[in-house]
């Protein structure tokens, strides 16, 4: 049996370390988000929330095109390296790259984060107020114990949208080895090449990711289910 190749390994192995490190910035972006939007209702809320939301019909090539923008030379990027004397920006580089990961995944992490705060009801915190705990205790002792399971969610359907990533990646990323050529854009990559055994295994190896992913989340919502009841 003919061994992979190191540049697959390579891309796998930047496709989990981006996930990763994309998902612990979800989740402290999030969590708060999340939070402030689910304690009442107005317009503000309302336009931030449809803000967040965009990526779930923006195109990814559109969201990286103005990121490229953002972070490139002629940008705000480039005016803060010239200003910090960093050298470089942020695009083209593995941290251009969990930039727009976050970006465009929040809402998939947002979402459900929530939704879990929405139906916990203003009364668990009420009672936590009245036992005069701080806000701050209150959400970390109240209200993040008891939205564990969306937060859950939020965690891995953030993960699995990074990992599957393609456009927003290319975009402000390209295909360098080892800084920013990742599994989706290997793939392309072998396509491109007629590197058909490769591409196979990096295809199939999506499916059985993305039916464990599905089939988590199956789970956890009958988990879920039994839990509030």
């Amino acid at each position: 049996m003919q061994s992979l190749p190191p540049d697959l390994w390579q891309a796998a192995w930047l496709t989990v370390r981006l996930a990763t490190t994309a998902t612990i910035f979800l989740l402290a972006f999030s969590l708060p988000l999340a939070y402030w939007l689910a304690r009442g209702a107005s317009l503000w809320k309302d336009a931030i929330f449809t803000a967040v939301s965009l990526p779930l019909v923006l195109p990814p090539s559109v969201l990286g095109y103005y990121l490229l923008l953002a972070l490139g030379p002629s940008g705000p990027g480039g005016w803060l390296a010239r200003i910090s004397g960093a050298g470089q920006t942020l695009a083209f580089t593995f941290w251009g790259l969990v930039l727009g990961s976050v970006l465009y995944s929040l809402p998939f992490a947002v979402q459900p984060i929530h939704n879990a705060f929405e139906a916990i009801g203003p009364r668990p915190l009420e009672v936590a107020a009245m036992l005069r705990a701080s806000p701050w205790r209150a959400f970390w002792t109240v209200a993040v114990p008891l939205a564990w399971p969306g937060i859950l969610s939020g965690a891995i359907l953030g993960f699995a949208h990074t990992v599957g990533e393609f456009g927003i990646v290319l975009m402000i990323g390209g295909d360098i080895p080892g800084r920013t050529r990742v599994l989706s854009v290997a793939l392309y990559d072998y396509v491109e090449n007629s590197q058909w055994r490769e591409a196979n295994i990096i295809a199939e190896g999506m499916v059985i990711f993305s039916f464990a992913i599905i089939f988590l989340m199956s789970l956890l919502r009958r988990r879920i289910g039994r839990y509030q009841s």
